[in-house]
């Protein structure tokens, strides 16, 4: 009976925020050819925070005097879930994601990606990357770059093992880290399940950001290890 309930709100809940969403997107996909900028921005920040209203989930962000107004960071956080990317942009609206390359050649899908300030891993040379980098800054107004390093949502409520392109990006840029915990992402919605489990709730943990002089001279395992041991300190 339980599960019934929750298939109904569930399928409400869609009902809303597809369309929702739908039209945010080909809003986007208007503005961007004419360099509404600020105003994508704003959608996007209304897009992921109204999201949240329309779960009915109050999403607690705990440690955001961790992030300075005045700094760029490479955002990593866990990835369980596919609200994770509304968590990430309520905390740092003002960001640019980084990802596989090829999504950018889906019809639409990719246009409304780039209008995003979407970053594609083209390739995994460091020279490539670095030049990849520079016409990343200049393109993105110094944004933050947020990146899921697992690459892929976990399907059992741990965290997969990290893919290693983001120490190509690490490693260009010389960013500091800003290590995020989603937390209560996987049992809300997990990527093996439909519905919403309305018993769970959603915060995020802002972790203190790894300056990038701590990791220069660690080997990447290292650097691995150091970022997913924080990233998992806060998880259940």
């Amino acid at each position: 009976m339980r599960n019934t309930i929750l298939y109904i709100y569930t399928i409400l809940v869609y009902l809303f925020l597809y369309p929702i969403t739908l039209v945010g997107s080909l809003l986007v996909l208007i503005l961007y050819p004419l360099g509404f900028k600020d105003t994508i921005r704003f959608l996007l920040q209304l897009w992921a925070q109204g999201t949240f209203i329309i779960l009915a989930k109050n999403f607690q962000i705990i440690g955001k005097e961790n992030i300075k107004k005045d700094k760029r960071y490479l955002l990593m956080a866990n990835h369980s879930s596919i609200f994770d990317i509304m968590g990430v942009m309520s905390i740092c609206p003002n960001i640019a994601w980084f990802g596989r390359a090829h999504l950018l050649k889906i019809p639409v899908f990719g246009n409304l990606l780039r209008a995003i300030n979407y970053i594609p891993m083209k390739t995994s040379d460091l020279r490539n990357t670095k030049l990849m980098i520079e016409k990343l800054v200049e393109n993105t107004e110094n944004q933050t770059v947020a990146i899921f390093p697992e690459g892929t949502r976990t399907v059992n409520g741990e965290m997969n093992t990290f893919r290693r392109g983001f120490l190509h990006v690490l490693k260009a840029s010389k960013l500091d880290i800003l290590p995020i915990s989603l937390i209560g992402f996987y049992e809300f919605k997990p990527k093996n399940r439909f519905y919403f489990d309305y018993n769970r709730k959603l915060s995020a943990k802002i972790h203190t950001p790894i300056p990038y002089s701590e990791l220069e001279n660690l080997d990447d395992n290292e650097i691995i290890n150091r970022v997913k041991s924080i990233i998992e300190s806060s998880l259940p």
